[in-house]
């Protein structure tokens, strides 16, 4: 039975390397799916006020996806495969 005080994870880390995989349940795919519909969408829209204003939405928008990962995935940490 899952205990009530253990954080639901939905980005494991990575096997190998530091960070976070593809997300493991349906919200870390809607976290994923609504991160690049906005991408997807400033890179039509928002070419028209200029490239150094594209990279700081990009720069932001990336800042909250990294912290949407931190909170509700795996404690990220070097790794080098399965454990033995």
């Amino acid at each position: 039975m899952n205990n009530p005080s253990e954080k639901k994870i939905w980005f494991p880390a990575k096997r190998y390397g530091w960070g976070w995989g593809a997300p493991c349940c349906w919200q870390g795919w809607v976290v994923l799916g609504v991160y690049i519909i906005l991408l997807t969408a400033a890179a039509l829209i928002i070419p028209k006020y200029g490239l150094p204003f594209f990279y700081g939405y990009t720069f932001v928008l990336s800042l909250i996806l990294i912290a949407i990962c931190w909170r509700k995935g795996e404690k990220p940490r070097w790794r080098w495969g399965k454990k033995s």
